[in-house]
């Protein structure tokens, strides 16, 4: 499956990061299909399988696939928003799913980081890792339900999942500024200004599915880096959308 995996990234398109709603000319927004195949990332939640992803990365798709540790899986989706571009799926068997916590502890300047499949075409299917910190506890113009972070992301990070020190989930990795809306407004191009969407977005679209009432984790208290860092991977998944 995996090989079968590898001879199709070569035809992914990557999925722009961006958001469905609300974000005037100045998120930049998802690319036309081409092939009519989409990709992103997405990160399990339960042990169960059931996974977050970018409501963007599944719209207009009647089929999906997760990339796992152990292979290439079909998905089905359970709910999305994409208002606040928020999406679930969930996958038959057993996985390594990674806690959701409120975000009212998080401060400016707070490390954070992501792991996921960027530009999986070019860049290849091994995960990404990469990290940054909050730049600001508000999105584009100041929205409410967004961080601006300073981690960098690319095409196929949409619907990572932006992890704080103790390896709980924050915030939805979902959109960048848009280059060309910035540079007409300011006259420069914006440089790692990219945004999540808040985990309390997250928490308050989880409570209306009801099969997640029990099966979520309970967020850390403690953490080592590395238990950190191994868990997020484990938890996450490249998701093809058809």
């Amino acid at each position: 499956m995996v090989a079968e995996g590898q001879r199709r990234a070569s035809a992914f398109v990557a999925k722009q990061e961006g958001r469905s709603a609300g974000t005037l000319d100045f998120i930049a927004p998802p690319p036309i299909r081409q092939q009519k195949t989409s990709v992103g990332t997405g990160f399990f939640i339960t042990d169960d399988g059931f996974l977050v992803t970018c409501s963007h990365v599944v719209t207009g798709a009647r089929s999906f696939r997760v990339k796992t540790t152990s292979g290439i899986v079909p998905a089905r989706l359970i709910k999305q928003d994409s208002v606040n571009d928020i999406a679930v799926l969930k996958i038959a068997g057993t996985v390594r799913a990674i806690p959701v916590a409120l975000n009212r502890n998080v401060k400016l300047g707070d490390a954070v980081f992501t792991i996921g499949f960027p530009n999986p075409d070019s860049q290849g299917l091994e995960p990404k890792f990469t990290r940054g910190e909050i730049s600001s506890l508000k999105g584009v113009r100041d929205d409410p339900r967004c961080f601006q972070i300073s981690v960098p992301v690319q095409p196929g990070n949409s619907g990572g999942a932006l992890v704080d020190e103790l390896g709980n989930v924050v915030g939805v990795v979902s959109a960048r500024l848009n280059d060309a809306a910035a540079y007409q407004s300011s006259g420069a191009l914006p440089q790692n200004v990219n945004y999540a969407v808040k985990s309390s977005l997250l928490q308050e679209f989880l409570k209306g599915i009801p099969e997640l009432r029990t099966g979520l984790k309970l967020p850390n208290k403690v953490a080592d880096r590395d238990a950190v860092r191994f868990a997020a991977q484990q938890a996450a998944v490249l998701v093809i959308a058809e």
